[in-house]
């Protein structure tokens, strides 16, 4: 049964940093994206960052590009968020996911539906 646990949310000031962890078990996950989106009261789940868990390559949604690195470290089966600069505007729940995405991976990564498995959310609050 594969299994994501995310950890690291919390309440922090505007400016701050937090560092989001998410450790997979189940199956190997070599050859796949794993992903973090992040979903605000009343809004959809959006596209945060992903990392190729083989290769290493990354993709970051605009609004977080160059304040957030996606990180993984293999021997630990987890993925890290490390989040700095933060802005009130980044509160949301985030998720971590992981799936088997194939093809057109800088595209394909940041749609949702194309991930097979999902944490349980973890919440970030940044107040002003």
């Amino acid at each position: 049964q594969v299994q994501l646990v995310e950890s690291g949310g919390g309440l922090v000031q505007a400016g701050g940093s937090l560092r989001l962890s998410c450790t997979a078990s189940g199956r190997t996950f070599v050859g796949y994206a794993m992903g973090w989106f992040r979903q605000a009261p009343g809004k959809e789940r959006d596209f945060v960052a992903a990392i190729s868990w083989s290769v290493g390559s990354t993709n970051y949604a605009d609004s977080v590009k160059g304040r957030f690195t996606i990180s993984r470290d293999i021997a630990k089966n987890t993925v890290y968020l490390q989040m700095n600069s933060l802005k009130p505007e980044d509160t949301a729940v985030y998720y971590c996911a992981a799936g088997s995405v194939q093809g057109a991976w800088w595209i394909r990564v940041r749609a949702a539906n194309e991930y097979d498995y999902w944490g349980q959310g973890t919440q970030v609050t940044v107040s002003s």
